[in-house]
Formats: structure tokens, C-alpha cells, sequence
């Protein structure tokens, strides 16, 4: 059991994985709703996601600098029940016959505020839970629910839509934050809030998350990659269940399956990412996770129907290693490196570079989707989401071995 021997992580972790697996059911529901019940163009379907990722753009730098000042547990109930709310109104229109593509909108745009702030805040958590030598068990079991809630969500996602319907398997998506609430609100252990700075001024507080980020010789160039990576993966994730449903001819629950065999691989990931980084060490692990996140992408613009789902498969298995791998050790070295009184703010500008790059990505496979079809824009973003590796190859990535303390690694040139 490990880390989950911690009564209270225990339970941000069942609450993680509720939240988790509700918003994966969202993921695959939202677009095959538009597409299947609504009729919407590819062009709409790239609109629900930048709707749901601008948020981070509008609130990601202000995130971090509030939740350094707060608590963190309320804000995590709190955006839990928030999001319940929002997603549980579209089953409920879906049954009067008043659902249409602009309460898809404002839904997730609305959402998508409530998840910057649950992320943020959840980011900036754990370590006020757990000890410094909990945190990369810790973490690999928080990326594990991302895992099996990428497995689950995307095979019972596109089979629940089959069998219920896309806006009834939105409604379990809001139970689903419903239930993560009710999780948190049962942790025991005191919060402390962080102390007060003497003179408050919160553009001076964003300004120095800025600061560190940019100028730290290991941070940067992580959170470039990123921003390059979450870039082009939204222009593939605009438009690749366009393309399963319209090009290849696949149903909803086929769509889900594929995913879910694909994604076992994140499982998989999760379980081996901390003894491969001692063995391999984990800064030389993140470049090669990158650099096998590029080829996943590109291999996924060669699926065709019939064998050559296996190229889909075979490229979700893939990427979904990846990006697990990815996740826990980019997670673990801002931690690491990162006074505690700055967590919020750097963690807050790390995802603002990367996911504020989302909304972009998706307006951009939008507009590459409709202006060039869908199959290059796959193509595209693969073969970008590969070069954008070059900031972390060019970079101390590419010596290091493994991640130095922090006074080492902000030694090092930049």
C-alpha cells in the first residue's frame, strides 16, 4: 500500500480519481454529443475545447498567487460542487428538448474557470499534506488515477453513450465531482494557512512565479516543451474524433474501446515511472518521454479502418506512456526545486504557458481541419509535437541525469 497507508492522502486520492474518471466521461461525451445529437461541424467541435481550456489564459497567472495565500481544501470542494452543477444542467436540458450548442458553450467555459482553480490548488497541495520524501510515491499514485480514469473513462465513455445517450453520460460525469467533493470534505488533517506577506501586492506576487519559471536553467525549458506539446496535442484532440466517426466510420463504443486498450499502457506507466527513474534517472527520462510523445502523435495520422486500427492502438498505447511518465516526473521536479512559498505561483505559470496553449491548439486543428482535412492536420501537429522536443534537447536535459537540489540546478547556466 505505501503511501496510501496516509489516511488523509488515501482520501484526496479516491476523491482525485472520482474527479478524474467524471471528467474523462466528459471528454468523450461532449465531442460525440455535438457531433451525434447536435450536428455540429468540426469547426464547432474544436470550439467546446478551447471553450473549456481559455480559462488559463483569463485566470491561470491570478490562480497562483491566490491559492499561495488560502488555503487549498476549500477551494478543491468548492470547484467540485461547482462543476457538478454545470455539467448536471445539460441532462436535464437534453430531457426538456432545450439543449443546443451555445448551453455546450457557456457550460464548459464556466467549467473550464473552476478547473483552473481546482488544479492549481491541488497542485499546490499535496505538499502541504505529505512530507518531502512522500511526494514522488505520492505523485505517481495521483498520475495513476489519471491513468485509470483515461482507461475507464474512454472505454465506458463511448459505450455509456451508445447505451444511454451522450447527455445522460455527462450527467454521471457531474455525479462524479459530486462524489470527489463529498471525499474531500472528509480529510482530517489541518491545513495551516500560509502566512501573509507584510505589503500585499499581487502583481508583484505573479511577477516573481514569472521570474522563477523563466529563469530557472531546468523550468523553462520544461515548461516550453510543454507549452509546444499541449500546443499541437489540442489541434489532434479538435479533431481525431471527428475523424474516427466521419473518415474511418467507427461508433461511439468502438471509439471508447480502442481508447481504453490503447490507454492501458498509462496504467502500466504509473506503476514503473518511479523505479525507471532511479534506474534510468529521471531527467534523462522526461526528454525521452517527450521525445516518444512526438512519434506517438505522428504515428496516429497513419489509421485507416479495418488492421490499420492498430496504428491508433498502438500510437494512443504509446503517447498514453508517455505522457504519464511525463507528468509524474514534471510534477516531482517543480516540487523539488521550488521553495514552498512560491508553489502556487510556479506551478500557476508553468500551466498557464501550457494549458493558456490550448485554446490555441484547438482553434488551430480547427481551422487545419477544415481548411486542409483531417487526416494532415494529424499529421501536422504529430510531426510539431516531435520537433517541439528541441527545447528540452537543447538544454542541461540533455546532459543531466537525474534532477539536482535546487541551489545546484539554478547554479547551472541557463
Amino acid at each position: 500500500m505505501g503511501i496510501l497507508r496516509h489516511p488523509d492522502f488515501r482520501r484526496l486520492w479516491i476523491a482525485d480519481l472520482l474527479s478524474q474518471l467524471g471528467a474523462r466521461l466528459g471528454m468523450m461525451a461532449i465531442p460525440l454529443l455535438a457531433l451525434l445529437t447536435l450536428d455540429a461541424t468540426t469547426f464547432q467541435v474544436s470550439l467546446l475545447r478551447t471553450c473549456e481550456t481559455a480559462a488559463w489564459l483569463l485566470l491561470g497567472l491570478f490562480a497562483g498567487a491566490w491559492v499561495d495565500r488560502i488555503r487549498c481544501l476549500p477551494v478543491l470542494i468548492a470547484a467540485d460542487l461547482g462543476r457538478a452543477a454545470l455539467f448536471g444542467s445539460i441532462p436535464v436540458a437534453a430531457a426538456f428538448g432545450v439543449l443546443g450548442l451555445p448551453q455546450l458553450y457557456v457550460v464548459l467555459a464556466l467549467a473550464g474557470l473552476l478547473t483552473v482553480l481546482f488544479d492549481v490548488a491541488h497542485s499546490s497541495y499535496p505538499p502541504r499534506l505529505l512530507t518531502p520524501d512522500q511526494l514522488l510515491p505520492g505523485n505517481a499514485r495521483l498520475a495513476a488515477n489519471h491513468s485509470v480514469a483515461a482507461v475507464v473513462g474512454a472505454g465506458a465513455g463511448g459505450v455509456l453513450v451508445q447505451w444511454l445517450s451522450a447527455a445522460t453520460t455527462v450527467g454521471l460525469n457531474a455525479l462524479g465531482f459530486l462524489w470527489s467533493a463529498l471525499w474531500l470534505r472528509s480529510i482530517r488533517t489541518p491545513e495551516q494557512k500560509p502566512p501573509a506577506p507584510e505589503h500585499r501586492n499581487l502583481r508583484r506576487e505573479i511577477a516573481e512565479g514569472l521570474r522563477y519559471v523563466f529563469r530557472h536553467p531546468l523550468l523553462r525549458p520544461l515548461t516550453l516543451d510543454t507549452a509546444t506539446t499541449m500546443l499541437f496535442q489540442a489541434a489532434n484532440s479538435a479533431v481525431v474524433i471527428v475523424f474516427l466517426v466521419r473518415e474511418i466510420g467507427l461508433s461511439p463504443a468502438t471509439i471508447g474501446l480502442l481508447s481504453m486498450i490503447g490507454l492501458l499502457g498509462a496504467i502500466a506507466a504509473s506503476a514503473f515511472t518511479e523505479r525507471l527513474s532511479h534506474r534510468v534517472g529521471d531527467a534523462r527520462l522526461q526528454l525521452v518521454a517527450a521525445l516518444g510523445l512526438g512519434v506517438a502523435f505522428t504515428l496516429q495520422a497513419l489509421t485507416t479502418a479495418g488492421w490499420g486500427l492498430t496504428w491508433y492502438v498502438g500510437s494512443t498505447l504509446l503517447a498514453a506512456i508517455c505522457i504519464i511518465v511525463g507528468y509524474i516526473l514534471q510534477v516531482s521536479t517543480r516540487q523539488r526545486v521550488c521553495p514552498p512559498d512560491l508553489q502556487g505561483r510556479v506551478s500557476a505559470t508553468m500551466s498557464f504557458v501550457s494549458w493558456g496553449a490550448m485554446p490555441v491548439g484547438s482553434l488551430l486543428g480547427g481551422v487545419l481541419g477544415t481548411a486542409f482535412g483531417l487526416r494532415p492536420t494529424l499529421w501536422i501537429s504529430g510531426i510539431a509535437t516531435l520537433l517541439g522536443t528541441a527545447w528540452l534537447i537543447f538544454s542541461p536535459f540533455r546532459t543531466l541525469r537525474t534532477i539536482p537540489t535546487e541551489l545546484e540546478s539554478l547554479k547551472r547556466p541557463g
